[in-house]
């Protein structure tokens, strides 16, 4: 692999690879719920991981996702905890005379921070940063997935 290969190509590389191995190792016998709902879990745990190693450690969410990763021997699930973080960084915008589009901006805030792997101590202006960044990588990997899916197809 070239070190200045794009994320994208890393991405394809790793993902197509983990693929591979999961056609390999288990290839579908019986297209049971049960076995479909594992295949997909599968899939999406190598996609994510595939991600978070393409972009490797430059970014706070690919952390996150690499430190779950390394941490738990069980794949990664895209749960997250329904408690709220309690040392979320305040936005600093000063909003005397309406205290409701503070909340309302507040509530928008920690919805991202629900969304964003790593982004619970974050200011808001790298949230909106690592989401940016985060987006365009899920972009990324939808695109792949849709062109694996067409070649499938065509293939047939």
């Amino acid at each position: 692999e070239e070190p200045s290969s794009s994320p994208k190509s890393r991405f394809i590389t790793r993902f197509l690879g983990a693929l591979t191995k999961i056609n390999a190792e288990d290839p579908i016998s019986s297209p049971s719920p049960t076995r479909i709902f594992q295949r997909y879990r599968r899939n999406k745990v190598a996609s994510n991981k595939s991600m978070a190693y393409s972009v490797r450690s430059r970014r706070i969410w690919s952390r996150a996702m690499l430190s779950r990763f390394r941490s738990r021997r069980s794949a990664f699930s895209g749960r997250r905890s329904s408690a709220k973080t309690t040392n979320c960084t305040t936005i600093n915008v000063t909003i005397n005379e309406n205290k409701t589009a503070k909340a309302g901006l507040d509530m928008q805030t920690d919805e991202l921070r629900e969304l964003v792997p790593g982004s619970e101590a974050m200011d808001v202006c790298n949230l909106l940063d690592e989401t940016a960044h985060y987006i365009k990588c899920l972009t990324t990997q939808v695109q792949v997935m849709r062109k694996i899916v067409d070649f499938c197809h065509l293939s047939k």
